[in-house]
């Protein structure tokens, strides 16, 4: 017995010593090399990039074409017809991402990397505008201080949060190229850095545009347009920010493996396809496809191709027939979308490279610079130089996008002759106001599948004419979306704030920089 007792203490003892003994490296011991607990910036902005880039071309898949009548739904077509909830991205998505451009800031910051913190502050730009765009006030100033203490942050005004984002694309525009080293991770621009201040530059005049209802933009877009070398632009559509997918995951077009169902609830819209017809304008060919009843295949002419009304209930949707003749009703009888966005499962034509998510297009600049032009807010130039390349740029891209992909039946009737601008309903003739509706037409149709930017343009321009559907559940179309229901349940004392301020979490309520 006494022996068990001595011997048992003995083991006690040597655990208790060889514990001590561990102890003095037990942090070195226990860190996993595979788990870093800082990543470096060219590790964080793919994932940042790819996850930005993604929501905002889905949301033009979901929403932005949708509620702009560029395309319209045959199925579940709820979202057709305004019956919209709490939406919880891309709050959701861009604020997970916020956490990580935070740290692509501190870390590049001090370590003196200045590209990649000027890159991060035109990724929070891009994200907070898309976002204030859609909800209106949002967490800003407070947003991505948890460490801090900040569980709650306060909702900041859309123009406390625009006011900061044009400091930050300043901020940006001075950063970039103020130090040497090289970017990696670099998805969108592959680190030409030139490319990233022209993004900058390029968006500050569209927020600029944005918010001219509410301020006169023409101080700091003459500023920008008046000193390239300071400011730098789009200048072509290989300036332009578009993420170009790859074959393979992860950086494979998100859609383009999807079922091929979710694919064939979006067709080509009736507003759509009215528009192009009447404008005699070839990017007919590259938006959607021939009908299935029509035989044509890959090309055919104008009568082969036909829209959908948006805002029908499924049931009529599902039937409609573009003739009238009931027996000649179902999807075959109604254009898919344009083969640069088939799923493998729709088309054997189709290519995962063909479509590229775009963030913003050196088409939209034009656009841009000939209603500044036109409004007398710069002085370079003329309006009816920039809208003709808005025009003609949007359909040399769609042209080199179908070329690319092994398409010439299509990219060959891609041009643009005399005739077509000589069109009266294209022609850059007329009052200002009707000036003022051409370009944003065309605008309309060059922001295809461009995000939401379509919509958010609208919002402040009502061009094209959008009249809601038959069945749409309220009488005009939406203008912001609903705060998430985790914002509501979890951040309520300051999102009950930032709606008193704001007006009704409703789809109808606009937002500050959209004056009714």
């Amino acid at each position: 017995m006494n022996f068990n007792i001595k011997y048992i203490a003995g083991i006690g003892l040597a655990a208790m010593l060889s514990l001590s003994g561990c102890d003095k490296d037990f942090e070195e011991v226990n860190i996993n090399p595979n788990s870093p607990e800082i990543v470096s910036s060219s590790l964080l902005l793919p994932t940042i990039i790819r996850n930005t880039v993604n929501e905002i071309s889905g949301q033009a898949w979901g929403t932005g074409n949708v509620v702009m009548q560029q395309t319209a739904k045959i199925q579940f077509t709820n979202g057709d017809r305004y019956n919209w909830g709490p939406e919880s991205d891309p709050y959701n998505t861009f604020y997970n991402s916020m956490r990580d451009l935070s740290n692509v800031i501190t870390i590049s910051t001090a370590s003196g990397q200045n590209n990649y913190v000027g890159i991060a502050h035109v990724l929070r730009a891009s994200m907070y505008s898309f976002m204030s765009d859609a909800y209106g006030d949002l967490p800003y100033t407070q947003a991505t201080n948890a460490k801090d203490g900040v569980n709650y942050p306060v909702f900041d005004t859309q123009e406390t949060i625009y006011n900061g984002i044009l400091e930050e694309l300043e901020m940006a525009n001075n950063l970039l190229g103020s130090t040497t080293e090289g970017v990696e991770g670099d998805i969108l621009f592959d680190g030409d850095i030139l490319r990233w201040k022209k993004y900058a530059n390029s968006l500050r005049l569209r927020i600029l545009m944005r918010l001219s209802d509410r301020m006169d933009p023409s101080a700091d877009m003459e500023a920008i347009i008046s000193n390239p070398s300071q400011y730098p632009i789009f200048t072509s559509n290989e300036d332009h920010a578009a993420l170009q997918y790859l074959q393979d995951v992860p950086n494979q077009h998100g859609l383009y493996t999807t079922r091929s169902g979710s694919f064939d609830e979006y067709r080509l819209s009736e507003k759509m396809e009215d528009v192009l017809k009447e404008l005699d304008d070839p990017r007919l060919y590259a938006y959607a496809q021939p009908t299935n009843d029509s035989g044509a295949g890959v090309i055919g002419t104008k009568g082969d191709y036909q829209g959908v009304p948006n805002g029908l209930a499924d049931e009529e949707a599902l039937a409609y027939s573009p003739s009238g003749d009931p027996a000649k009703n179902g999807s075959n009888f109604i254009s898919r979308v344009g083969l640069l966005w088939s799923c493998s499962a729709c088309s054997s034509l189709a290519n995962p490279v063909g479509a590229q998510a775009i963030l913003m297009s050196y088409s939209e600049l034009q656009f841009i610079l000939a209603e500044a032009k036109e409004k007398g807010y710069i002085s370079a130039g003329t309006a009816d130089t920039y809208y003709k390349n808005g025009i003609e740029s949007s359909v040399s891209y769609y042209k080199s996008r179908y070329e690319l992909i092994g398409l010439p039946q299509i990219a060959d009737v891609l041009v643009l002759d005399d005739a077509y601008f000589a069109n009266p309903e294209v022609a850059y003739t007329g009052s200002t106001e009707e000036k003022l509706s051409k370009i944003g037409t065309q605008k309309w149709l060059a922001l295809f599948f461009s995000g939401m930017e379509s919509w958010y343009d609208w919002r402040r321009t009502d061009y094209p004419e959008i009249t809601p559907g038959p069945a749409a559940y309220i009488n005009t179309v939406p203008v912001r979306f609903m705060y998430p229901t985790s914002v509501q349940s979890q951040n309520r004392e300051n999102y009950l704030n930032a709606i008193g301020r704001q007006g009704p979490d409703a789809i109808t309520t606009h937002v500050w920089w959209d004056v009714d």
